[in-house]
């Protein structure tokens, strides 16, 4: 029995096989494509959960408060 899937990128047939070196992808082509489209994070693996902006923006605005309450001599130098 031979095992087929879709090509991701342009969804022609593929046997999956040693003789389909570019599997799950039809050609090379498509492969690049695809390693494109992650590239350019058209493609992205979801976040467990949704980040809350205002949340995130408090935290960053009580570090910033935390930092400048320091007497950091580094930034000083």
């Amino acid at each position: 029995m031979t095992t087929t899937v879709k090509c991701p990128t342009c969804e022609k047939t593929v046997v999956w096989a040693a003789e389909s070196p570019f599997r799950p992808f039809c050609s090379e082509r498509c492969k690049l494509i695809d390693l494109g489209d992650w590239a350019a994070e058209n493609h992205r693996i979801a976040d467990k959960q949704p980040i809350d902006a205002a949340l995130s923006e408090e935290f960053l605005a009580e570090l910033e408060q935390e930092f400048l309450a320091k007497d950091n001599q580094f930034f000083k130098e």
